[in-house]
């Protein structure tokens, strides 16, 4: 799992009042690992039409949204581990170009901000939610999906 049940909980109910169990963490944590994924694939594009072999923090398609939803989850004061995300990622096929330490170190502060945005957008998605099921979260993937 790319983070503990505490975090997840505490992320979700502080960016969005929602209520979410052990249930639903595998769940989020194969969108982190699929999203992270996708954000690196994205990165390897920039980097090779760059003409670089190797990943840097701008090559990240972070949106100026996601980089806002990032200032928010560094006041949360969460700090999540580098080595879960790194783990989750290795499930998925090599990129073709190195990450950079920079990269790599911002990994799982993209993780936190992307929760806090997972869970933003469910809420937006039913207003009068609580405790999310298995549509509200295959409705947010979806939109995620869209977007990034």
């Amino acid at each position: 799992m790319l983070m503990k049940i505490a975090e997840f909980e505490r992320l979700f109910r502080e960016a969005a009042s929602l209520d979410v169990d052990k249930n639903d963490l595998k769940r989020l944590s194969d969108f982190l690992r699929d999203k992270l994924y996708d954000l690196l694939v994205v990165a390897e594009r920039n980097a090779k039409y760059n003409g670089r072999d190797i990943l840097f923090e701008p090559d990240l398609p972070v949106t100026k949204g996601l980089q806002e939803t990032l200032k928010e989850f560094r006041n949360m004061g969460v700090a999540l581990e580098l080595k879960p995300v790194l783990e989750a990622l290795s499930a998925l096929p090599p990129l073709d170009l190195e990450v950079s330490e920079d990269v790599k170190r911002l990994l799982p502060e993209l993780a936190g901000a992307l929760v806090v945005a997972y869970a933003r957008v469910i809420r937006e998605l039913d207003p009068k939610v609580k405790n999310p099921d298995t549509e509200h979260h295959e409705r947010a993937r979806r939109v995620f999906d869209l977007l990034l």
